[in-house]
């Protein structure tokens, strides 16, 4: 019996931009055809994996651009919020 392929560890972290590259170049090479089998289902599975990855990075960069703009929001609510009256005020005589 052959030895078994390792597979890659999935958690290996590909920049998001050389994710996207690699899973362009998978599909165009499924999208030509002319494959056997056994390749076209290395590149599905490769395919697959590539953008979960994507996806991982796309969700990662979603919840900090809105974490941002949260505290964003709060920063600006508490500069444009009017002083309670009295705070700052002379008394008047």
């Amino acid at each position: 019996m052959p030895p078994r392929k390792q597979k890659e560890p999935t958690n290996i972290r590909l920049p998001f931009e050389e994710a996207y590259a690699q899973l362009e170049q998978t599909v165009k090479a499924l999208e030509a055809g002319g494959v056997p089998l056994d390749e076209a289902t290395r590149l599905f599975e490769e395919g697959m994996r590539l953008a979960r990855i994507c996806q991982e990075h796309l969700s990662a960069t979603e919840l900090k651009v809105t974490r941002l703009q949260r505290s964003f929001g709060e920063q600006m609510e508490a500069i444009m919020e009017p002083e309670p009256p009295g705070d700052g005020e002379e008394p008047d005589a």
